[in-house]
């Protein structure tokens, strides 16, 4: 995450970046040989166009309890207006374990739309790939710094 704070964009106050921390809960689902599907909760951080997130989702796989952790780089396309609609596309790594099946580890990739990029609270829809087809939906809250227009 040092890496993305270096990198921050200049802002409108005189050349400082914009950070943005956010944290998200919705619904996931992964369609695979053994269906997940469960709720997620999220951590990320915002640097300009760059995002780090962290979400742990836990539910249930072929009818036994399971959980599926990602970590993604994202990069974000962020319209300039405030109530704007922002796109977005990533790569990670996804770690998936259930009780009596087999856990694994897969390479993420996934697009996706959030409104609302530059209020406090906006809501999402994502489509990957990474161990199956995964879909999910939900609220994101934002801190975002008091001096940005």
């Amino acid at each position: 995450m040092g890496l993305l704070a270096a990198i921050g964009v200049p802002g409108a106050a005189g050349g400082q970046s914009v950070v943005v921390g956010e944290t998200a809960l919705g619904a996931v689902g992964v369609l695979a040989r053994a269906d997940f599907w469960g709720a997620e909760a999220g951590l990320a951080r915002r640097v300009g166009q760059s995002r780090i997130a962290l979400a742990a989702a836990g539910g249930e796989q072929g009818g036994a309890a399971a959980m599926r952790v990602e970590l993604r780089a994202q990069f974000l396309l962020l319209p300039p207006a405030r109530t704007a609609v922002g796109y977005y596309a990533g790569l990670g790594l996804a770690v998936a374990e259930a009780v009596r099946r087999h856990g694994g580890a897969y390479l993420t990739a996934v697009v996706g739309v959030e409104t609302a990029v530059w209020h406090a609270r906006g809501v999402y829809a994502e489509l990957g790939l990474g161990g199956g087809v995964r879909m999910a939906a939900g609220v994101r809250w934002r801190r975002v710094p008091a001096w940005w227009p």
